[in-house]
């Protein structure tokens, strides 16, 4: 009896060993995906200390051509401004002050930049989208309505109101706005995770393209009349 039970033994673990490596395997490739794709959320990494952008070069890369090392300075790690208000005596009532590559040249191949955004009462950031960034978004003061929503087909709209303090994190591409609630103006920061994040204003694109799209097209779309269009078409 004590040998059967030993020799059953071995054959149960000798028939479930490769399960549990099988399992092993899987997670470990789980991993390595999960790994891969948050590799992958931002910006390639760089391969070297740093790589200044040479504003003046002409060669057109996936990011700037790096400076020569031996002539980087200080200053091409460094801006100064955000202490400075955005002027937001417009339409919409926000100012957006960026800080890409395009303004500090150490950020060329880093993969983040930021952003101050100013709000006049009750002034909106209108519904937008930066194509190359997710945005992380704290605010400085005052109290700001935030919102975006998923892609189709749900077009689901999630919203948050937010006081000072407070972060919300926007995903990447998706449609989303800023409204500041309060009777005094409002300030927010935001962090993205690309050098040049771009920005997709969408009543800007679709009604401001340079040339306009075809007005029928916009009509059939918003299922609207094609004099609304023209009209919306004038404003931008």
């Amino acid at each position: 009896m004590y040998l059967k039970m030993t020799t059953n033994e071995q054959r149960h673990q000798s028939t479930s060993f490769p399960f549990s490596t099988m399992t092993s395997h899987l997670l470990l490739f789980g991993l390595l995906v999960a790994g891969c794709s948050l590799a992958f959320a931002s910006d390639p990494s760089p391969l070297q200390d740093f790589c200044v952008a040479d504003q003046n070069s002409r060669v057109f890369v996936n990011g700037l051509v790096c400076k020569e090392a031996r002539l980087v300075q200080a200053d091409d790690f460094f801006y100064s401004g955000l202490q400075l208000m955005g002027n937001t005596s417009n339409a919409v009532g926000s100012a957006v002050t960026p800080v890409t590559v395009a303004e500090l040249p150490g950020l060329n191949t880093l993969g983040i930049s930021m952003a101050r955004i100013d709000f006049a009462p009750q002034g909106i950031n209108p519904p937008h989208t930066h194509p190359r960034a997710t945005e992380i978004l704290t605010v400085m003061e005052g109290r700001i309505l935030v919102g975006f929503v998923t892609s189709n087909p749900e077009n689901r709209l999630i919203t948050k109101l937010l006081q000072k303090g407070d972060v919300f994190v926007f995903p990447k591409g998706l449609i989303h706005f800023q409204k500041n609630v309060g009777n005094g103006y409002a300030v927010a920061i935001a962090a993205l995770s690309s050098q040049n994040p771009g920005v997709i204003t969408i009543a800007n694109a679709v009604f401001g393209s340079n040339p306009d799209i075809a007005a029928d097209i916009l009509a059939k779309a918003f299922q609207v009349d094609v004099n609304v269009v023209n009209q919306i078409q004038s404003k931008f």
